[in-house]
C-alpha cells in the first residue's frame, strides 16, 4: 500500500499514522469542524473536512469518507476502533468501491456483529457460551420463560450491542418487565434493530479477552491475553496482560477457544475473542470485536510486536509475520490506563480546555494521546484524552512505574480520572489481582459515600 485514507479521529488515528510513516504509506485524514486543530489533522500528510462535529454529519457519513477516498486515490482505508469500524455495510462499500478494507470481511463483521448470531456460530464450533436464549426473544412472555429457566439475575442484551452499551441487569422478573420494552427501544436507537436476547449474570466474574490475528491464508494465531475487568458502567478503564490469577491450564483453554472461534469464521486481520470467567475459571464466550481494540498496546508491550503493521500487511495480501504460535512470545507485564475527561465520582464527560498537560517524568511510559495542550476535549465524542501503557519485567514493577508516573501527571482546565488510577493501584484488590467486573462500582460506593 501506498496512500492510506484513516476513517477515525483522535488517537488512533494518529497511532495508525504513526506506522504508516514507519512503512513509508501516505495518510490521509478526515476531520470535522470540531477537530480541526487536533494532533492528528497535522500529523498526517493530508487532511479534508467531513462535516460538522456530530458524528452523523461527518465521521459516520460513508459517502462524504469515500468521496475523499475516490478524489486522493488511495489504496486502502482503515477504520480505526468504534464509528464505523465495525460497520458491515461500511466495509462492504470500500470493497465495492475498489479500496482495500483494512480489517476483517464484510461478512465476517455482519455475522458478529449480530451477538445472536455469534452464540450459534460459538455453540456449533463447541467454544461455551453463557447459558441463556436460543436465539432473540420477541415479547415479554418469551423472557420471563428464558429467565426462569436460566435463572435471575439475568442480563438483558441488544443483539446489535457492543461495548458495554446496550445491555441491563435485571435481578428479578420485575426488573426483567419494566426494562424490556425500554430495551428495545434503545437498541432500535442505537443499532437499527430491536432484537434482544438473554444471557445468565456470571457474578464475581472476571472480564479476559484473547487477541487474536489471520491472514486469509489458513494461518490463525493468538497473541496472549488481556484482563478488562476493571469497569465502569460495563466499559473498560485498565487493562493488563499476562492477567493476573489465572492458571496456565484455563489460560491455555482460553487461547485454544479463540483461535478455534476465528476458524469458525474463518477470521482475517486483527480481532479479539471476549470471554466472561467465573469464579471456578469456567470461560464463556461473550463476543468478537471485529476491529483493532482500544486495548491493543498492551499486547504489543508485552510480545514486542507491532499490531497495526500486521494489519497492513495482511490486507495488503501478505501472509502473517509470524505464522507459527511458537514464534509468538509474551514477556514482562504491560498496564493500561484510559486517561478521559470525566467526573471521577458520577462518571460523567468533562469537557473543556486543557489548559495543562504535563505527562511528568514519561520516558519509560508509551503515551498515546489524541490531545496536547490548549486543545478542548467536545462533547460530541468519546471524552478519552489519552492511553498510559506501562511496561514492566514483572506486574510488581509495572504497578511501582505506574505510581511513580502518576504521582507526576499535571491536567488542568477540566475533571479525568488520574486520582482515581492513584487509589485504585493501592488498593488491595488490584495489588492482588483478585478484581472483578463489579469490583470497581463496589469500591467507588463503599468509598464515595
Amino acid at each position: 500500500m501506498q496512500k492510506v485514507l484513516i476513517a477515525n479521529r483522535g488517537e488512533i488515528a494518529s497511532r495508525i499514522i504513526k506506522t504508516c510513516k514507519q512503512l513509508n504509506i501516505q495518510t490521509v485524514a478526515v476531520y470535522s469542524d470540531a477537530d480541526e486543530d487536533m494532533p492528528f489533522v497535522k500529523e498526517a500528510d493530508i487532511a479534508h473536512r467531513i462535516g460538522e462535529p456530530p458524528v452523523n454529519k461527518s465521521y459516520l457519513v460513508i459517502d462524504t469518507i469515500l468521496e475523499v477516498a475516490k478524489k486522493e486515490n488511495v489504496d486502502g482505508i482503515h477504520p480505526g476502533y468504534g464509528l464505523l469500524s465495525e460497520n458491515g455495510e461500511f466495509a462492504k462499500r470500500v470493497s465495492e468501491e475498489g479500496f482495500t478494507f483494512i480489517g476483517p470481511h464484510h461478512s465476517i463483521i455482519q455475522k458478529m456483529g449480530d451477538k445472536v448470531e455469534a452464540r450459534k456460530v460459538m455453540q456449533e464450533a463447541q467454544v461455551p457460551v453463557v447459558p441463556g436464549s436460543d436465539g432473540g426473544v420477541d415479547s415479554i412472555e418469551s423472557a420471563k420463560v428464558v429467565a426462569k429457566e436460566i435463572g435471575y439475575p439475568v442480563m438483558l442484551k441488544a443483539s446489535g450491542g457492543g461495548g458495554g452499551i446496550g445491555m441491563i441487569r435485571c435481578e428479578n422478573e420485575q426488573a426483567l418487565v419494566q426494562s424490556f420494552d425500554s430495551t428495545r427501544n434503545r437498541a432500535k436507537a442505537y443499532f437499527g434493530k430491536d432484537e434482544v436476547f438473554l444471557e445468565k449474570c456470571v457474578d464475581n466474574a472476571r472480564h479476559i479477552e484473547v487477541q487474536i490475528f489471520g491472514d486469509g491464508q489458513g494461518n490463525i494465531v493468538h497473541l496472549f491475553e488481556r484482563n478488562c475487568s476493571v469497569q465502569r458502567r460495563n466499559q473498560k478503564v485498565i487493562e493488563e496482560s499476562p492477567s493476573p490469577m489465572l492458571s496456565e491450564k484455563t489460560r491455555q483453554a482460553m487461547y485454544e477457544a479463540a483461535v478455534k472461534a476465528g476458524k469458525a469464521v474463518d477470521y482475517t486481520n486483527a480481532g479479539t475473542v471476549e470471554f466472561i470467567v467465573d469464579e471456578e475459571e469456567n470461560f464463556y464466550f461473550l463476543e468478537m470485536n471485529t476491529r483493532l481494540q482500544v486495548e491493543h498496546p498492551v499486547s504489543e508491550s508485552v510480545t514486542g510486536l507491532d499490531l497495526v503493521k500486521w494489519q497492513l500487511l495482511v490486507a495488503s495480501g501478505e501472509p502473517l509475520p509470524l505464522i507459527n504460535q511458537d514464534e509468538i512470545t509474551s514477556n514482562g507485564h504491560a498496564l493500561e490506563f484510559r486517561v478521559y475527561a470525566e467526573d471521577p465520582k458520577t462518571f460523567y464527560p468533562s469537557p473543556g480546555l486543557i489548559n495543562t498537560l504535563d505527562w511528568g517524568n514519561s520516558e519509560d511510559v508509551r503515551i498515546d494521546s489524541g490531545y496536547v495542550q490548549g486543545n478542548k476535549v467536545t462533547p460530541f465524542y468519546d471524552p478519552m484524552i489519552s492511553k498510559c501503557i506501562i511496561y514492566g519485567k514483572d506486574r510488581s514493577e509495572a504497578i511501582e512505574k505506574a505510581r511513580t508516573f502518576f504521582a507526576g501527571v499535571k491536567i488542568e482546565g477540566l475533571k479525568t480520572n488520574v486520582n482515581l488510577f492513584k487509589e485504585i493501584i493501592d488498593e488491595k484488590e488490584f495489588l492482588d489481582g483478585t478484581y472483578t467486573t463489579k469490583w470497581l462500582q463496589d469500591y467507588l460506593t463503599a468509598n464515595r459515600t
